[in-house]
């Protein structure tokens, strides 16, 4: 028989194994692509709003990556190979 202490205890294992099958598709800086480009593609491929790609493409240009998508690794591939096919550098992690 549980008790609710336990109980808890299995439920919270249950969110922590959904919340790590989480991944995340992480654009990379470059010095190739213009802040424009990056913003219209985030828009395009990911769809971002103007002002979310906007702020990732600072993230991206300021801290050298972004997390602009996540989920599981399958559902990710097609955005990755977009993004790789624009001529972005991103990987899933």
């Amino acid at each position: 028989m549980f008790n609710s202490t336990r109980l808890q205890e299995i439920e919270l294992e249950e969110v922590k194994t959904k919340v790590n099958n989480n991944n995340h598709l992480v654009l990379y800086n470059d010095d190739v692509n213009t802040f424009e480009f990056v913003t219209e593609t985030l828009i395009k491929v990911c769809g971002h709003d103007p002002v979310q790609a906007e702020q990732c493409t600072y993230l991206v240009h300021y801290t050298g990556k972004c997390s602009v998508k996540t989920g599981t690794r399958k559902s990710l591939m097609p955005y990755a190979q977009a993004l790789l096919d624009r001529g972005l550098t991103a990987e899933i992690n």
